[in-house]
Parts: structure tokens; C-alpha cells; sequence
């Protein structure tokens, strides 16, 4: 008789809502599709740098330079999105297992993510604009970070709350300093929101300052390198060890 394959294993998610094989990676499927999204929305900054159109009595140097507010656009969007890509790719090397709660959570993540270049755009526009008119710009793209903050700390919650779907070998030490991280990082994010309606140009500046913060390598993030295996997750702690963690189950 033929067996039938699992249809799960092809989503990378088993019908009970576990860990599925995928090539040896449950979420081989999540992060490659992620990483559609990231190239896509990253790509798309890129095009609202119009070609300038002279004028009679005017210069190319000086229609270039006035397009300082879409370069530097570009310039901090493009930033933002690679480092929440970094982060994203990094966390998905410690997710083992994948849901459907898993999948949902990532694909609101991703609608935030590809909606970034349209904040973007607006800022490029309206930050030379009038007070009102800064502020609101401002306010959208800061507004549209921190959702997106919230919903990248939302999935890495869910994933790591008692080793729900995150490799069981992880150190916990590590593990509480990721968390920590991320939910550091989506209050200050909702508090360069909060700033924008005092003071939009520190907003920026606030946003400018977390996204080259989480360039830095986290906590353990270097020990944690030199001690992956492909048997075993960052900072693997030895076979007896999971057993006497109150999360580790199953």
C-alpha cells in the first residue's frame, strides 16, 4: 500500500499544530516567503527617487540636491528594513517548530513591513512641508514602525513563551535577553510615536537612533555563534539539562 504523505509537511506545519519536516526546517517556507517580502518592500524605496525634470534657468546639480528629503528617506527606510530583516532572519534560526498562530502573527508582521515604503514616500514629501503637515508625516511613518514593532515583538513572544516553538537547547539566559531586547525596543519605538505630537524632528532622530541600535550584535550574540551546531540551537545546554526547565515539555 502506498502511504499517503502528510500534506502538513509541505507547510511546514503539522496537522497538530507542531513541529512538520520540511528539508530538516519546519519554517524553511516562512523565511523564504519573508524574505520575498523584505526584497520586495526594500526594493520599492528606491522608486520614489524620481528623475528631476530642469527647468529653464535652472541646473541638474541643483535639482539633484533638492531631492535631499527622498534620499535621506530612502537612506533611513532602507536602514530600517534591512535591520528588521536581520533581526527577523536571526530569530528564525531559533524557531524550530511552526502553527498556524505562528503564520498569522508573521504575516501581519509582513503587511506592516511591505507598507513602509508608502510612509516613507510622505515623509520625503511633507518634511519640508508646514509645521502641521511634518508632524502628521512624522507621525504616520513613526506610527507605522512601532505597529510594526509590536507585531515583530507579538511573534517572537509567541514563539518563545515557554519554548512554545523555539529550540529547546536554547540557553534561558539568552532567551530572556532576546525578549527583553525586543520589548525594550517596541516601548521605545511606540514612544518615538508618542514624541512625534511634541517634537517631530526628535521623533525622527529617535527612530534614526534605534534602528542603528539594533545593528549591534545582542547580548550572548557572539558566544551563542561559537557554540551553534547544526544538532543543536544557540547556546545549547547539555541532554540533561532541558529536562529539569518547567517549560520544556513534550
Amino acid at each position: 500500500m502506498v502511504r499517503k504523505p502528510d500534506e502538513g509537511r509541505y507547510l511546514g506545519v503539522s496537522s497538530e499544530g507542531g513541529e512538520a519536516e520540511n528539508g530538516g526546517n519546519a519554517t524553511a517556507r516562512i523565511e523564504a516567503f519573508s524574505d520575498g517580502v523584505f526584497a520586495i518592500a526594500i526594493t520599492l524605496l528606491v522608486l520614489e527617487i524620481r528623475v528631476p525634470h530642469v527647468e529653464e534657468g535652472a541646473s541638474l546639480p541643483g535639482a539633484l540636491l533638492a531631492l535631499w528629503p527622498s534620499y535621506s528617506g530612502y537612506a533611513i527606510s532602507f536602514l530600517q528594513i534591512g535591520v528588521i530583516w536581520a533581526n527577523h532572519h536571526n530569530r528564525f534560526r531559533f524557531v524550530k517548530r511552526s502553527d498556524h498562530v505562528l503564520l498569522f502573527l508573521n504575516i501581519v508582521f509582513l503587511m506592516c513591513v511591505a507598507f513602509i515604503p508608502f510612509p516613507t514616500a510622505l515623509l520625503a514629501e511633507y518634511i519640508q512641508g508646514s509645521e502641521g503637515e511634518r508632524q502628521t508625516a512624522v507621525a504616520v511613518y513613526s506610527g507605522t514602525l512601532a505597529v510594526t514593532a509590536v507585531f515583530f515583538t507579538l511573534l517572537w513572544l509567541y514563539a518563545a513563551n515557554d519554548y512554545r516553538l523555539v529550540d529547546r537547547g536554547l540557553d534561558p539566559t539568552l532567551l530572556r535577553a532576546m525578549t527583553r531586547r525586543y520589548v525594550i525596543g517596541m516601548v521605545l519605538y511606540i514612544a518615538a510615536f508618542a514624541l512625534t505630537f511634541v517634537n517631530a524632528v526628535l521623533a525622527l532622530v529617535l527612530v534614526v537612533g534605534l534602528a542603528l541600535l539594533f545593528v549591534l550584535p545582542e547580548p550572548g550574540e557572539r558566544r551563542s555563534s561559537g557554540e551553534h551546531t547544526d544538532g543543536a540551537g544557540s547556546g545549547a545546554l547539555s541532554e540533561d539539562q532541558p529536562a529539569n526547565r518547567s517549560g520544556d515539555r513534550g
